[in-house]
């Protein structure tokens, strides 16, 4: 058995391409030239016929094995048990996944799911061994995934009565469960409705037999025939079956009975015969006979036979032991192969077991071990990539076992002893040949160092094996071993080992640092996709920067390299960090919410603009934040200069005022109170004013305040009302009331809070959004002033906790108006009044009687509200606005918020109609639709001279707030003006894909109408209001001038110059990747145009643009080979020019040189990706070219530079040549002694003389005058795709 644990994978990888699968089929190895003619394999043996009928279950048998082996119960839980899976019922048999792959995979995963552990290893004879350990459940579960999944699931029929099915199925299918479960099969009956009679059950083979047998059981029972058991003993069995179960079969037939002997792996000696009366009968008494005789003339003899040697006496799937009794009438019993007993029982007729132990022993001896010794670092060369060389030996000796151990200095070799001679010769010969050209040597490295030697990837490793072309070794991490192993020819072994060695001196001088930088800088530092730290990788290449996880929530970075770059770096990074640590300065304005849409601007032009010009990042909260805050983020200078800027726009746009007033530093945080309650209050209750405290710490006494005029005052007054509270005494009391009741404390418009306030002289504050307790109210002043207002405030709530209810009369015409949209009035009246509750009566009814019911002052309050609005409701007119209704959209703006603000405005009804369709013949009048409820009224058929229906807007309201809307409306209405544009500018203005004209668009919120091109007009229509369309013309006036001056600019700019060069000379003013010419188009803003190769003639068509501008001029002209055009400004022109003759002239001083090296040291020169080469050019300042393959003069070099730089890098090219021929020359004769001996592979061909090919008797062409198919034959063997002629022949006809 193979010592590799499967399941390992690193000790398995070392030798897995070794362990190949054993070649089916008998026809593996030629004849040799003495054999005799008898000694040939016959047609039939070679290629076996292929069967007419399955073979019958009933006629195979089994090797007893692990699977029947009873488990004795022990006392502790954990149990171990070893099954072993044949290799021709193995469901994986490819050897070089083993170890990984799908088999392990299901190994990993059977162990997941049942608990056991599995240990797999390689039989010699392929099988698989499976050592399972756990408790008892989980290894029975194991053995059945084990059965299902690792071995190839056969499958069988039986036939029982239909009447009988339900006996195997049991009560509640528990005995069909059982037995699958006993049996590690799947066992499929027909349904009630399906008048088949046959059982499918797949499985192992042995577990078929098994299934079969028992059901076979159950349905003899349960026939109404007679039934036998009889009880033989197990060890006579076979003489009852027969060989091959010929006279089991043979009672069968002649007696009719069905006769039923459980195999050999079921340990049971009770043989069930059934069938009528009478045949039962006989088949008894025969059995009986055969018994009796068996059991007085057999004796037994026990010999020794070594337990490695069973399996041959065995054979496979038992063959060998039916032929051993089939040609001498013995039974040999064969031990378990659990147990460790090497005893071979023979039982039979005295007389015959003399023959039978000679086949014993001939059996048990046909195969012989063997072994070579090589060292164990050769093995995985013997093997060869993907098992190359082994594969060459295993096919021409299928029968022969190759067995490689780890770590141990030989190779065992097992099969006939013929063939493990042929193949210990082939092997020591590969041996011999191996230690003559291979070398190793093993160097120690630090294990902290492997990785880096290793690199990403395995790219620094992966280099070095290709360059000296060796194997190099390393551990893995959890070998925790500091040797390195290096293997191949002797020169690579020692030049890795050198590059390895000075690596890992590099490493150990390295140094690494650490960086304290703050984690919230790290995702900035590495940019977005890491493009920001690889600037700073390509920066300092020799730098390794390791970044922590962010889960682990560290600030350290490292830095790993030679100790001057690590200082580098480091310095670097911190430089990167103190920008952003400035960068990162933040300060808050604050800007009423009302003006917020204004420091946008429209399509964002402000905010873009204040951002670009102050450098700064700007967040605004979102529309539906309350929060008036603006942070702005960067350096603190443009920081504030940001911050100038937005408050000048806030200034601009209101009558904002800026007080500032001085308040001790020492009060300024009991002024803020707990999380801003006090001085917020004062904001609030002022307006909305704005008051900024300075740091604190800094110990300033200013604070200023901002808002309107009166309010700003007025906060004031507060502010130092409230520094004077606190610097004399100041007292605090809290008072809890329903969050609904504090707007009805508060008062409209603060009437009521106020009121309590200048009546006692404390400050009163409410709760906001963010508070966790909405029901704390803070009374704030001199002890005798709260004590007043808590007064006041209890009564107050008191009496708004004194529920009422009260009722009011509506007109009923009226309660939708109220109602409708969900009841969004009622919420507005129960959310104002302390939270009344308001009932109208049922729709339907007619009552107009409206309930209101609440804390008494609300539902006052609410009552006074409400007869606001039905007086409201009672006044309210309809009246007619007539605007065109190309103009609607345009009037309610975007999402219609134009038209919302006029409601709001001026607190009216707006419905606009219903858009007319152009298609429609007779359009029926739709009525108006208010809040998506349809009007009812009927209307009268209007005059023929009146507006349009799609053209009249219905605004309802007061008289006089309809005529304001009225106005307003009108004031939307878009007016038209012309500009005149010159015609060749309209295209500029569009821009590209209408880029620029939608960007005037936005801007100016206007509409520009530019003329199709057909009509060659200079006039642009501008529609928008009318405050608008000023801005909008001056803007565009100002983009002609722009215009109007890149055009002069591109005139200048369209200047150009031809300077003629040798073509040869082109590539190097190009230089590599376009490096050079790029530099002189970057450096003097030019466009340079060369020549196309190879077309002589060629004609340009040249599209000029500059800058990403629109295109200028199309051009076509023929371009000469020699010259280069350069376009551009004038002066730069010709500065580029003269660059480019400078160039010129310094190539025309060059020489070029041409010298013979041996092409064996082309390579070696030029190095790993043209290394060396580099080096050399770049040192020697010179050009060097290598012949092309397939060139006339393979060894011609050609040398290019300045006369005495050439000079030089000749002299060392020679240099090189000279010290790579040696050893050329050397390498070349070692080659030539390691040949084999004999001359070339065609010469021991010829001595071995002709091959006779594959022989075999009795062939199909022998029995006809026809000789046998000739292997070199086109006819006989034709290739794929080539036509072959019909022929006769003895195979039958063809069919393809």
């Amino acid at each position: 058995m193979s010592s590799v644990a499967v399941l390992t994978q690193e000790s398995f990888n070392e030798h897995r391409s070794g362990l190949l699968p054993e070649k089916k089929g008998a026809a593996g190895a030629g004849p040799n030239a003495g054999e005799e003619e008898d000694a040939l394999p016959t047609y039939k043996d070679a290629f076996p016929p292929l069967p007419e009928k399955a073979a019958s279950p009933e006629s195979t048998q089994e090797t007893s094995n692990a699977w029947t082996a009873k488990i004795r119960p022990i006392k502790s839980s954990i149990i171990t048990q070893v099954f072993h899976v044949p290799l021709e019922e193995r469901k994986y048999k490819d050897i070089n996944q083993f170890g990984e792959g799908d088999q392990a995979k299901v190994c990993v995963d059977i162990m997941h799911k049942t608990g056991a552990h599995l240990e797999l290893s390689l039989a010699k004879d392929q099988g698989l061994s499976i050592m399972v350990s756990g408790k008892l459940d989980a290894v029975m579960k194991a053995r059945k995934e084990i059965v299902s999944r690792l071995q190839t699931q056969a499958s069988a029929t039986v036939a029982i009565p239909k009447e009988h099915h339900r006996f195997v199925i049991g009560k509640n299918g528990e005995k069909l469960q059982e037995l699958e479960l006993k049996t590690a099969t799947k066992i499929q009956i027909p349904r009630p409705d399906d008048t088949s009679n046959q059982i499918k059950i797949s499985g192992t083979r042995e577990g078929l037999e098994k299934a079969k047998h028992e059901i076979l059981l159950i349905s003899a029972e349960q026939d109404k025939r007679a039934v036998e058991r009889v009880n033989i003993d197990k060890v006579y069995h076979p003489f009852i079956t027969g060989a091959y179960n010929k006279l089991v079969g043979e009672m069968t037939q002649e007696t009719g009975a069905r006769i039923n002997v459980p195999p050999p792996s079921v340990n049971k000696t009770e043989i069930v015969i059934t069938g009528e009366k009478e045949q039962v009968a006989i088949a008894v008494a025969m059995i009986k006979k055969i018994y009796e005789e068996k059991k007085k003339n057999a004796t037994t003899i026990a010999v020794e036979v070594k337990k490695s040697q069973h399996k041959y006496v065995i054979g496979p799937k038992g063959n060998t032991l039916q032929e051993i009794l089939d040609r001498t009438g013995v039974s040999v019993e064969i031990p378990p192969s659990d147990s460790s007993s090497e005893t071979v029982i023979l039982r039979g007729e005295p007389d015959r077991l003399g023959q039978a132990l000679t086949e014993v022993y001939a059996k048990a001896n046909s195969y012989t071990v063997s072994s070579v010794t090589a060292p164990s670092w050769l093995h995985r060369f013997i093997i060869g990539k993907k098992g190359q060389n082994l594969a060459k030996i295993t096919q021409q000796m299928p029968k022969v076992h190759i067995e490689f151990t780890e770590g141990e200095d030989k190779i065992t070799l097992e099969g006939p002893t013929k063939d493990v001679q042929i193949v210990q010769g082939q092997i020591e010969a590969i041996v011999i040949d191996l230690v003559n050209r291979m070398d190793y040597a093993e160097i120690s490295v630090d294990p902290k160092f492997h990785r880096h030697l290793i690199g990403k990837g395995g790219a620094n490793i992966n280099r070095i094996k290709e360059l000296h072309k060796v194997t190099v070794r390393i551990p893995p991490d959890n070998e925790k071993s500091t040797l390195i192993r290096i293997e191949g020819d002797p020169l690579g072994v020692q030049e890795a080992k050198n590059e390895l060695l000075e690596l890992a001196s590099r490493m150990e001088n390295e140094r690494t640092k650490d960086l304290i930088i703050e984690q919230r800088f790290h995702r900035a530092i590495i940019g977005q996709k890491g493009e920001r730290i690889k600037e700073v990788r390509d920066k300092f290449p020799e730098v390794i920067i390791n970044f922590p996880d962010p889960a682990q929530k560290s600030d350290i970075v490292q830095l790993r390299g030679p100790r001057t770059e690590v200082e580098k770096c480091s310095k670097f990074m911190q430089k990167i960090v103190a920008e952003m640590v400035e960068n990162s300065f933040s300060v808050s304005v604050p800007i009423f919410k009302q003006f917020h849409r204004n420091i946008i601007g429209k399509g964002g032009s402000n905010i873009k603009k204040i951002r670009e010009e102050t450098n700064t990042k700007i967040d605004l909260p979102a529309e539906n934040n309350n929060s008036e805050m603006i942070i702005i983020t960067g350096k603190k200078a443009n920081c504030e200069a940001a911050r100038v800027r937005i408050l000048a726009i806030q200034k601009e746009l209101a009558n904002i005022a800026e007080m500032e007033v001085s308040i001790p530093s020492k009060l300024h945080n009991s002024l803020i109170g707990s999380k801003g309650r006090l001085v917020r209050a004062i904001m609030e209750e002022c307006g909305g004013v704005h008051i900024h405290f300075p740091t604190e710490g800094s110990g300033i006494d200013k604070v200023t305040i901002r808002g309107p005029v009166d309010e700003v005052e007025k906060a004031k007054q507060q502010l130092l009302a409230l520094a004077e509270e606190k610097q004399t005494k100041s007292h605090t009391a809290e008072l809890q009331a329903k969050p609904e009741y504090h707007k009805f404390l508060i008062g409209k418009g603060g009437a009521n809070i106020r009121k309590v306030r200048d009546s006692t002289g404390a400050r009163i504050i409410f709760p906001t959004a963010e508070d966790k307790d909405q029901e704390l109210i803070t009374v704030v002043g001199t002890e005798e002033a709260v004590r007043e207002a808590q007064r006041e405030l209890e009564e107050l709530i008191k009496g708004l906790e004194n529920v009422v209810e009260d009722t009011m009369i509506v007109d009923p015409k009226h309660h939708r108006y109220f109602v409708a949209r969900r009841g969004q009035v009622l919420r507005d009246l129960a959310d104002e009044y302390g939270g009344v509750m308001v009932s109208f009566p049922r729709t339907g009814t007619l009552s107009d009687k409206v309930t209101l019911k609440g804390a008494k002052e609300c539902v006052e309050a609410a009552k006074k509200r409400m007869m606001e609005i039905v007086e409201d409701l009672d006044a309210q007119v309809t009246i007619e606005c007539v605007i065109a209704q190309k103009f609607h959209r345009s009037i309610m703006g975007p999402k219609g918020s134009r038209i919302q603000q006029i409601t709001r405005d001026h607190n009216v009804q707006i419905k606009f109609p219903e858009r007319e369709d152009p298609q429609a013949v007779a359009p029926a009048e739709a009525p108006i639709q208010e809040n998506g409820e349809p009007n009812d009224e009927v209307k009268e058929p209007v005059d023929p001279n009146a507006p349009k229906k799609c053209d009249v807007i219905v605004i309802s309201g007061r008289k006089e707030r309809c005529e304001a809307a009225v106005e307003a409306l009108k004031a939307l209405v878009p007016v038209t003006i012309e500009v005149e544009v010159p015609f060749e500018l309209h295209r500029y203005i569009i821009g590209q894909k209408g880029s620029g004209i939608r960007k005037m668009m936005e801007d100016y919120e206007v509409n520009i109408q530019v003329p199709a091109p057909d009509q060659q007009s200079d006039i642009i229509a501008i529609t928008g209001l009318e405050s608008h369309l000023d801005r909008a013309k001056e803007g565009l006036l100002e983009r002609v001038k722009e215009l109007q001056a890149e055009q002069e600019d591109r005139a200048l700019r369209s200047f150009k110059l031809t300077i003629t060069v040798d073509p040869k000379y082109h590539p190097k003013i190009i230089g590599r990747k376009g490096a050079v010419i790029t530099n002189i188009r970057t450096e003097h803003d030019v466009n340079i145009q060369f020549p196309e190769k190879n077309d002589e003639n060629q004609v340009r068509l040249i599209l000029v643009t500059w800058n990403n501008c629109s295109p200028l001029f199309l051009t076509l002209f023929k371009l000469p080979q020699d010259q280069i055009t350069i376009t551009g400004y004038e002066q730069k022109a010709i500065a580029a020019r003269d660059a480019i003759q400078a160039i010129v002239d310094e190539l025309e001083d060059m020489i070029s040189e041409d010298i013979t090296l041996d092409s064996r040291v082309h390579a070696r020169i030029i190095g790993a990706r043209g290394k060396g080469i580099r080096k050399i050019m770049d040192e020697f300042k010179v050009d060097l070219r290598f012949p092309q393959s397939g060139a006339a003069d393979p060894n011609l070099v050609t040398v290019t530079g300045r006369p005495e730089l050439v000079d030089e890098a000749i002299d060392h090219l020679l240099n090189l040549e000279e010290e790579y021929m040696a050893d050329v020359v050397e390498n070349e004769a070692k080659m030539a002694y390691m040949r084999p001996h004999g001359g070339s592979a065609a010469a021991m061909d010829e001595q071995r003389g002709p091959s006779k090919g594959f022989v075999v008797r009795e062939a199909p062409w022998a029995s006809t005058n026809e000789k046998a198919p000739d292997m070199s034959s086109s006819e006989d063997f034709p290739s794929f795709g080539a036509p072959v002629a019909a022929k006769a022949s003895p195979w039958g006809p063809k069919r393809f």
